[in-house]
């Protein structure tokens, strides 16, 4: 059987609350970004590492609101009074506007608009925002006064979800038992995840055939070595 090319095709991931799957890793984070009118001055942080599932929790939080998700590169380039008028807003990789004066002094005045609003402002980074380095000192005593929630290392049962939702969303279908020993064998963390399932789609359809155990094998292997 001849190989297929692996196209770039677009991957559509599912974002709703149906597809967040719950564990010991995020349910605390989960319940704090549902708690919003506790937040003190209207504000969160969602701290993880990449792919921990903050944007997708945000989308749920976003979706729930009716409020508007920017990425923290566009928050310069923002109308702020009027994105502050949403009553609900999100910042994602909020911690990539450290070091940016332009973007720091947008945060800072989208803070202040939404307390003012008596609004919810969502932030989220890959750490907690003491370790930002906000060069903006009143920016920084805002956000580190901001409810703090943590998206954890993923479990097993989290890790196990993740990777049955990256294969659904790419419409591939496996075997069930392959789930667990990718698992066990994996590097624990969801940007592994993403990269492990990627790597099994693009070579089972150049190779034309299913995503086997010994492809599975095959896969972990070169990551290992990529990684190296």
């Amino acid at each position: 059987m001849t190989g297929q090319l692996a196209f770039d095709l677009p991957i559509k991931p599912a974002f709703g609350r149906d597809n967040f799957f719950v564990s010991d890793a995020n349910r605390q984070a989960l319940a704090m970004v549902d708690d919003d009118g506790v937040w003190p001055a209207g504000r969160l942080v969602l701290s993880g590492p990449p792919g921990s599932g903050k944007t997708h929790l945000t989308a749920i939080w976003v979706g729930r609101t009716g409020g508007r998700m920017i990425g923290a590169e566009a928050l310069d380039q923002m109308d702020l009074p009027s994105l502050a008028w949403a009553g609900a807003v999100a910042v994602d990789g909020a911690d990539h506007a450290a070091g940016h004066e332009g973007r720091e002094a947008a945060l800072f005045h989208l803070c202040n608009l939404m307390t003012e609003n008596r609004g919810r402002l969502m932030l989220t980074g890959r750490s907690g925002p003491r370790d930002w380095g906000m060069a903006l000192p009143d920016l920084a005593s805002r956000v580190q006064a901001s409810a703090l929630a943590r998206m954890a290392a993923p479990d097993d049962s989290l890790l196990s979800s993740v990777l049955i939702k990256l294969f659904a969303d790419r419409q591939v279908a496996v075997d069930p038992t392959l789930v667990p020993y990718l698992v066990a064998r994996m590097d624990r963390t969801f940007a592994a995840a993403r990269a492990l399932v990627d790597t099994l789609d693009r070579v089972a359809l150049e190779r034309g055939g299913p995503i086997s155990r010994s492809l599975a094998a095959e896969a972990l292997i070169h990551l290992s070595d990529r990684k190296d």
